[in-house]
This record gives structure tokens, C-alpha cells and sequence, in this order.
């Protein structure tokens, strides 16, 4: 069994390894790669042709988990509460604007793709929110991190991080398991609860974080912050609080401090190696049979989702004062969807025969898993183009 397994995860990374020497060779988002060799290395495509495939282990689906985590930890260095508090009033607008139009076509559209009022709330979810994780390790490898288009991106993701951490709490206990107000207030409560000492947290905490880092040892350095990081984002996932939403909270705990920089360089392979996990797992999740049913539903969110995320970017980079050219480059950037869109269509499969019908859970989840990874090629794709992109569509820079 260990051995089956230390095998699987070996050519889980040589795959990865593989593939990004492709994606460098042709100056690429190595993204898109990682995912189609999930896919290729499934049990689904490699399963069927009779030759050795990569399960989803534990090692994979804890590997992409942390993979997430550090993603969202990297986003929490971007920021301090200083800089969130006084940001706060372009951040509401902007992700307001971002929520109105996306998950409101989102409502449309579900209830026109499956008649009915549950799948149409689940489907708005599934198309509104960006993908954090994919769209963060895109702006450090385009360097657009440092660039005055970041404020609106991470602003609008930072929104839709705390906007989709009390969708789930309701979705998941009132509209597809059923269950009480009583049951919806709790889970929320709970949620808002945690998200509350997050912030004391990250208010008070800068000094506890100063003293506990405070070695010469990189070692001892790596391990005294994976344990706050891995052990805070870990109790927020038992507690049924996004993961991702805790870690960029503790980001912005860290970004406060003196070693944030020493942090940064420290966990970037580590950050590289499982955000790599995290896409591969895409892809192992992804069965590319089921797609062919379902993709007419695809083609159809794809035509009229893509315009309106990057039509609402658009305006979102003009609230911050940015020019067309930049402001383009905010709405390119927040087209890719992702994890939170996967555990929306898992939530709803994992309810199915409660306020959702079990068929329509399963193509619901099917079609997440298409639209998912056309988002994310389609969104890694388009920021590497904007350039092209950019001279093409404005008549100025």
C-alpha cells in the first residue's frame, strides 16, 4: 500500500515536472498544463487505457488543500488591516458591483439551463466567484502583483472570499440539505463567529507572531509558521469556514511584521510545489466522458459569463482611477473559476435528494467540472495575452 502510494504521488510530480518544462519552453502558464495532466493521469483517461493511473489519494486531496491554503496566505501578505480599513470603501464597491452582475446573471442563467429556482442559486455561486487561488498565482508569475491593477483584483477577491464563506453556510444547511433557520443562523453564526477572532487575531496578534519567529534558524522558522498557518486554516475547515478565507486572514496577520518578506521567500517553493498539487487535482477530478453531455450547458455559461466578468473587472479597475489598459487587465484576470466552484457543485452533490434532485446534482456537477476548466485555461490563457489583447480591443493605452 505505501508503496503503491509513494509510486503514484512519484509520477503525480514527474508529470507536473514534465509538463512545466513544456509550458517553459513555450513561455506559458504552466496552469492549463498542469491541469490537462490531472486529467491525462486520472482514472479516467490513463484508468481506462488499462495503464497506471494516479488515484485521489489522501496525499493529493491534503497536497491541494495546502496548495490553496499558501496561494491565499500569499494574498494576505498583499495586504495589512491598515490597508484593508481604509481601502474598504472602493473594495465594497467593487465587489458589489463584481456580486450584482455576476451572480445575478448567474440566477438567470441557472434557471434557464435547469428550470428550477435551487439549481439556479447553486449555478449563480458557481459562475460568480473567481477562482483566488489561480488568479493569485498568475499575478506572481506575471508580476502583475506589483502593478496598480492588483488593488482591484485582490480587492474584488477578498470580497468574494467573504461573500462566498456565508453563501456556503447557507446554501449548504438551508437550500439543499433543507434544514431549519435555526440550523442557517448557526452555521453562520459560527462562521462570522471565527471570522471575528480572525480579525482580533490579526489585530493583536503582530507582536505573539514577532516573538514566536524570532530564530536564526530557517528551520525552525518554516515549522513555527506552517503550524499557525496549516493548524488556523485547518480548524476554520472543521468549523465549516473556507480554508482559503482563514489563511489570507493569517497572511494579513503576518504582513505586519518584520519577517514578512523572510516569509515570503521561504514558503515560495513550498507555495510553487502544492499550488502544482492543487491544479494537478483539477485535473484528476476531472472526467473528461461526462463532458460531451453537458456541453451545450458549458458553451452556453462560457458565452455569457466571459463577458460579464470581464465587463465588470473593467469598471471595477475605473473605480480605482486605472486606465482602459489596466482596467482590461482586471476584468482578463478575474475570468478563471476554480476551487470554490468545485466544493459549490460538491456541496450540492453531497445533498442531492433534498431540495435538489440527485440527476440534476450530477449534471450540475458535471458541468461544473467543464466550466471550471475552460474558465481556467480560457483566464490563465487571456492574461498572458493581454498584451495582444490590450492594442487590440483599445484605441489607447
Amino acid at each position: 500500500m505505501a508503496e503503491a502510494l509513494l509510486f503514484e504521488t512519484g509520477v503525480m510530480f514527474a508529470a507536473v515536472a514534465v509538463v512545466s518544462l513544456v509550458a517553459a519552453r513555450f513561455h506559458l502558464s504552466p496552469i492549463p498544463f498542469y491541469i490537462l495532466a490531472g486529467i491525462v493521469a486520472s482514472e479516467f483517461v490513463a484508468g481506462r487505457l488499462g495503464v497506471g493511473y494516479v488515484s485521489l489519494t489522501s496525499f493529493v486531496e491534503v497536497g491541494a488543500e495546502l496548495g490553496i491554503v499558501l496561494l491565499l496566505l500569499f494574498l494576505g501578505l498583499e495586504f495589512n488591516l491598515d490597508r484593508l480599513l481604509a481601502d474598504r470603501g472602493r473594495i465594497g464597491t467593487v465587489g458589489l458591483l463584481d456580486l450584482g452582475v455576476n451572480f445575478t446573471l448567474g440566477l438567470g442563467l441557472g434557471y434557464v439551463l435547469f428550470g428550477d429556482a435551487v439549481a439556479a442559486v447553486v449555478v449563480a455561486g458557481i459562475v460568480y466567484i473567481s477562482s483566488s487561488a489561480i488568479i493569485t498565482k498568475t499575478l506572481l508569475d506575471t508580476g502583475w502583483i506589483a502593478n496598480p491593477e492588483s488593488g482591484p483584483i485582490l480587492g474584488t477577491l477578498v470580497f468574494e472570499d467573504l461573500a462566498i464563506a456565508v453563501y456556503l453556510a447557507i446554501v449548504g444547511a438551508a437550500v439543499l440539505e433543507g434544514g431549519p433557520i435555526g440550523a442557517v443562523a448557526q452555521s453562520v453564526g459560527v462562521a462570522f463567529g471565527f471570522l471575528l477572532a480572525l480579525l482580533v487575531f490579526v489585530a493583536l496578534g503582530t507582536q505573539a507572531l514577532e516573538a514566536l519567529l524570532d530564530t536564526t534558524s530557517t528551520e525552525y522558522f518554516l515549522l513555527r509558521a506552517l503550524g499557525v498557518i496549516v493548524l488556523i486554516a485547518g480548524a476554520a475547515l472543521s468549523l465549516g469556514v473556507s480554508e482559503a478565507v482563514a489563511a489570507f486572514f493569517v497572511g494579513m496577520a503576518f504582513s505586519s511584521t518584520s519577517v514578512a518578506h523572510d516569509l515570503e521567500d521561504v514558503l515560495s517553493p513550498l507555495r510553487d510545489t502544492f499550488a502544482a498539487v492543487f491544479f494537478f487535482w483539477i485535473g484528476l477530478r476531472t472526467d473528461p466522458t461526462v463532458l460531451p453531455a453537458v456541453f451545450d450547458l458549458i458553451l452556453l455559461a462560457v458565452v455569457v459569463t466571459l463577458p460579464a466578468k470581464i465587463l465588470s473587472g473593467f469598471f471595477s479597475g475605473r473605480q480605482y482611477g486605472l486606465t482602459d489598459r489596466r482596467s482590461l487587465r482586471v476584468g482578463l484576470a478575474m475570468v478563471t473559476r476554480g476551487e470554490f466552484s468545485l466544493i459549490i457543485a460538491a456541496t450540492a452533490l453531497a445533498g442531492a435528494g433534498g431540495a435538489l434532485s440527485g440527476t440534476t446534482a450530477e449534471t450540475l456537477y458535471a458541468f461544473t467540472v467543464g466550466y471550471v476548466l475552460v474558465m481556467s485555461i480560457l483566464g490563465t490563457t487571456l492574461m498572458q495575452a493581454s498584451p495582444v489583447l490590450e492594442r487590440s480591443l483599445l484605441a489607447r493605452t
